[in-house]
């Protein structure tokens, strides 16, 4: 660079610093664009991950349901037995002599 020619040294500085401002504002862009970016992806992965949750939680209260109501016919179903069990010795009991 020849500093001899104070207008010519003058304009290259300008053109210099000219040119660093706009690349600082076009990596300050990126920037800010890749941190919305990772932003967005650590979000949806949080969204993700609570979908999964509630979809599995479901599932579990599904199943839990099927199992409840598997043990209410088997309790139904004993119960039933019980009282057909029963039954033919009342039917006996009405035939006995008092």
């Amino acid at each position: 660079m020849d500093f001899t020619d104070p207008k010519v040294t003058l304009g290259r500085v300008k053109t210099a610093l000219n040119r660093a401002t706009d690349s600082s504002a076009y990596f300050g862009n990126r920037n800010v664009s890749l941190g919305r970016a990772a932003l967005f992806a650590v979000k949806s992965r949080d969204a993700l991950d609570a979908g999964i949750g509630n979809l599995v939680d479901a599932d579990l209260a599904k199943e839990s349901a099927k199992l409840r109501a598997a043990q209410i016919r088997q309790e139904l179903a004993t119960q039933t037995l019980s009282i057909a069990n029963g039954q033919p010795q009342w039917l006996l009991s009405l035939f006995r002599p008092d």
